[in-house]
């Protein structure tokens, strides 16, 4: 093994340099690449070990990459970032996102100009960051612009529209060289601070809750880790801190909304140590708190996972009755329950079409791997 790591080591590197890496970042992330795979190696070789390693080592090359970026971000915020109290700036924030977020807009339209206008990026990283032409964004960009040029100024904007918005951008994730769920909190962390509305609180809470997990979501070589799989100890526990403490301010307020419920489920789920102490009667009452608020096919079927986890997979099954056919993830729901229950070849079968429906590759790749768990 040691030798054919020698034999790929080159080669991975040449692969990086063309695709852009500079030489001494690729040479520390195909450095990195190689001490994982003496690691994980020896337990099981890939079938494909250079393509491993490629794929590795890319994605340690763009996590230093992406780690730069934002700390050159902080250290220039740093810089200019004014001093405690409201400034003409931040008190405009709330009227600039609503105007951006004008309901006239197409979502794609509202992201991609909220981007341009208030988050001051450029339109080749927007256009990189959704895997578009520059061309392309930049005429979204200016057909938004057209569309809302009649728009007083002086009109409240939608802010439910607007945190729809911000949200869209977080569940993004992040792309080249920007990163957009990071992006999507300095938004909403801003927005915050000229607003008391909670449900403003709320999504940010989500939002930190949701990010603070981000590190523990995939394996080394871009495997997806289901929550109940993934190392807490990799959790970000400041950001879960600060999460908890933005969601209690907000529920003080005595105004529930569905970011404020969303983020209480996810802070329960932050709180277990262990997947097998979540709160799971706490975690279902929040949904049934959830659904009172949002009457969404998507929201029942979270539901029903909790259902099963509180009564049982059968009651659970019974819930994902209640849900429409074609909502995202309700066959692998289906599969999920019925392994539960023991019903292996149902579920087998179950996981097999919901990684043909999967909405990505990680996506698939997982429930791929769980039928074939479960045909071995």
């Amino acid at each position: 093994m040691d030798q054919l790591l020698r034999d790929l080591g080159p080669q991975v590197l040449g692969v990086l340099v063309r695709r852009g890496a500079d030489f001494p970042a690729a040479e520390d992330a195909v450095q990195e690449a190689l001490v994982e795979a003496v690691r994980r190696w020896p337990d099981e070789m890939p079938a494909e070990p250079k393509g491993w390693l490629v794929t590795v080592a890319w994605r340690r090359f763009l996590d230093a990459q992406r780690s730069e970026a934002a700390r050159q971000r902080r250290e220039l915020a740093h810089v200019e970032e004014p001093p405690p109290g409201r400034t003409e700036q931040r008190d405009d924030t709330l009227l600039l996102l609503g105007l951006c977020c004008h309901p006239d807009l197409t979502p794609a339209s509202a992201v991609a100009l909220t981007l341009r206008a208030v988050g001051g990026l450029t339109t080749r990283q927007i256009a990189e960051a959704y895997l578009v032409p520059e061309a392309t964004m930049a005429q979204r960009i200016s057909r938004a612009k057209r569309s809302i040029s009649a728009v007083d100024l002086g009109a409240q904007g939608d802010l439910t529209i607007v945190l729809k918005v911000l949200y869209l951008i977080f569940n993004e994730g992040y792309t080249g060289e920007v990163d957009l769920a990071a992006e999507a909190i300095r938004l909403t962390r801003q927005l915050a601070g000229d607003t008391e509305d909670p449900e403003v609180a709320g999504l940010l809470a989500l939002m930190l809750l949701h990010h603070a997990r981000r590190a523990a979501r995939f394996s080394a070589d871009g495997s997806l880790v289901p929550l109940a799989e993934q190392d807490r100890s990799r959790w970000d526990e400041h950001a879960i801190a600060e999460g908890v403490v933005v969601l209690q301010a907000a529920l003080a307020r005595d105004r529930l909304g569905e970011y404020q419920a969303q983020a209480a489920i996810a802070a329960l789920h932050a709180d277990a140590r262990t997947a097998e102490e979540t709160d799971w009667p706490q975690v279902l009452e929040w949904y049934d708190e959830l659904a009172r608020i949002v009457d969404s096919p998507v929201v029942a079927l979270n539901r029903a996972v909790a259902v099963g986890e509180v009564d049982g997979p059968l009651a659970g099954l019974r819930a994902v009755e209640q849900v429409p056919d074609g909502v995202p993830r309700r066959t692998a729901v289906l599969a999920y329950l019925h392994e539960r229950a023991g019903d292996r070849r149902t579920a087998h079968d179950l996981y097999v079409t919901a990684a043909a429906q999967a909405a990505s590759a990680a996506e698939r790749d997982h429930l791929t791997r769980q039928a074939a768990r479960l045909r071995s």
